[in-house]
């Protein structure tokens, strides 16, 4: 096989080869799993992959030499109309436990699958029925026409801000539903999304700066946009390999503006099948907003069953508590409980049960506590389950981190 090694083919085979075991890895990683955020990420990183794979065997000499020239010109491997789809089935794995891939889902891929079907037609066209050129008279490979590079990039976008909608309504969910949320807020996922978008900008920054570097438009120059890329596709393959945080909430959003969200209560089955009413709670995507006057005398009615549950039975101390928990305990919806809470102490759940934990907490402390254990293992046992979420709920709510406080009020025990 024709291979010549110089600068661009050689720095772009480097990338190729890792992120195809990257790939390789992912793939078996997410079936020893049974985990569908690693496949869809396996899938991100070997259409990635081909994505820089013209260029690298551009510069290999396949373009300038047959019959790799006809492979490079009749097989599509730039998948544009693909990356977009995966990238918002990735994201939504990642978060929602009860994300599967659907009859619906299919109709995502249409676009990248009208594509695959072009490029066959071309293929049974030119080497079968006309047996000559037709379809690439030009010269030029279709994964390179004007039309397809901009649709192309037009639908990662358009993937890009419906994911980033996705995981903004998540973590408005997640912050009303339970009262860890700081673990499941995904980081990981916002910094993705960012790497992606930033492919985006590449895209963007290098067509501009041609203008006054015309030659970043010859096929020298735009290597180093592959190479550009190929560093952040690196980047989210090693960062999402090791990326162990799984959520255990399954839900439905509504994307549509000013529309409620769907908790799916306690359900524990990925299916979301016909008897979702069943299980299923809706909750305001923004319940803080109080209809009616006489909502404010129901909630006061509640509020004190609610501070009496969470004084006598002390629920905060359960790190994994959730607002499902809490309402069957209540003998009410978590629906209703969300809005009650929400209205009634101007706060969202996970605010509201971490500041009993903060209470819980100084309140051992000046009793000495600090003298038989650790601060962490106060914080522990009074309900937080991460040292990063205790400090930043304890300064968020006293504006000191735990360690100044207690030596501040250390000397009132």
């Amino acid at each position: 096989m024709r291979f010549d090694f110089g600068f661009f083919s050689s720095l772009l085979l480097i990338f190729f080869v890792h992120g195809l075991v990257y790939a390789i890895l992912l793939l078996r990683k997410g079936m020893a799993n049974q985990s569908a955020p690693e496949k869809w990420l396996s899938l991100f990183i070997f259409l990635c992959v081909l994505f820089i794979a013209p260029w690298m065997l551009g510069f290999a000499g396949w373009y300038d030499n047959q019959p790799y020239r006809e492979i490079l010109f009749y097989t599509p491997l730039q998948h544009l109309f693909f990356i977009g789809p995966v990238v918002f089935f990735y994201v939504q794995s990642l978060l929602n436990p009860s994300f599967t891939f659907s009859k619906k889902q299919w109709l995502h891929l249409l676009p990248g699958l009208l594509y695959v079907l072009y490029s066959i037609i071309m293929v049974v066209a030119d080497k079968l029925i006309l047996k000559e050129v037709y379809f690439l008279a030009d010269g030029m490979d279709r994964d390179f026409d004007a039309w397809y590079q901009k649709l192309g990039f037009a639908s990662m976008l358009i993937y890009f801000f419906v994911s980033i909608r996705y995981y903004n309504l998540f973590k408005k969910l997640m912050v009303q539903v339970v009262s860890y949320a700081d673990v499941v807020l995904f980081t990981w996922v916002k910094r993705f999304l960012m790497a992606f978008l930033l492919m985006q900008l590449l895209n963007v920054g290098f067509d501009i700066s041609s203008y006054v570097f015309p030659s970043l438009k010859s096929y020298a120059g735009s290597a180093w946009f592959f190479l550009s890329f190929s560093v952040i596709f690196y980047y989210i393959a090693i960062t999402g390999y090791s990326n162990t945080i799984v959520t255990k909430v399954p839900f439905q959003l509504n994307l549509l503006p000013n529309k409620p969200m769907l908790l799916l209560g306690n359900a524990t089955a990925v299916d979301i099948s016909s008897e979702i009413i069943e299980y299923t709670t809706v909750i305001d995507s923004d319940p803080t907003a109080v209809d009616k006057k006489e909502n404010l005398a129901f909630i006061a009615t509640w509020k004190p069953k609610i501070l009496a549950l969470l004084q006598n039975d002390k629920l905060y101390e359960n790190a994994e508590l959730n607002l499902s928990q809490m309402a069957k305990l209540l003998q009410t919806n978590a629906s209703l409980l969300s809005k009650i809470i929400n209205q009634g102490f101007n706060v969202n759940f996970n605010d509201f049960i971490n500041h009993y934990r903060i209470e819980a907490v100084k309140l051992k402390i000046k009793n000495g506590e600090q003298k038989t254990q650790t601060l962490l293992g106060i914080a522990y046992d009074c309900g937080f389950n991460s040292k990063a979420t205790f400090n930043r709920a304890f300064k968020k709510a006293t504006g000191q981190s735990p360690k100044d406080w207690m030596e501040a009020n250390s000397s009132t025990t």
